[in-house]
């Protein structure tokens, strides 16, 4: 997880394919086979994950 102050950059959830203001704080997912494929969620996307269709982020 990544706290608000710790967030210094704009990034793009692909759960709602919207912002993650500087200063939010989120979740980082990071695949232990390809770290550079990491993803920048905000925290309710990530708790709702399963709930997506297959093939999605």
């Amino acid at each position: 997880m990544v706290q608000p102050f710790q967030a210094t950059k704009h990034y793009q959830c692909p759960g709602c394919n919207t912002g993650i203001a500087p200063g939010t704080g989120h979740v980082v997912a990071v695949p232990l086979e390809a770290p550079d494929l990491r993803r920048h969620w905000h925290r309710p996307c990530w708790a709702m994950r399963h709930r997506r269709r297959p093939g999605r982020a």
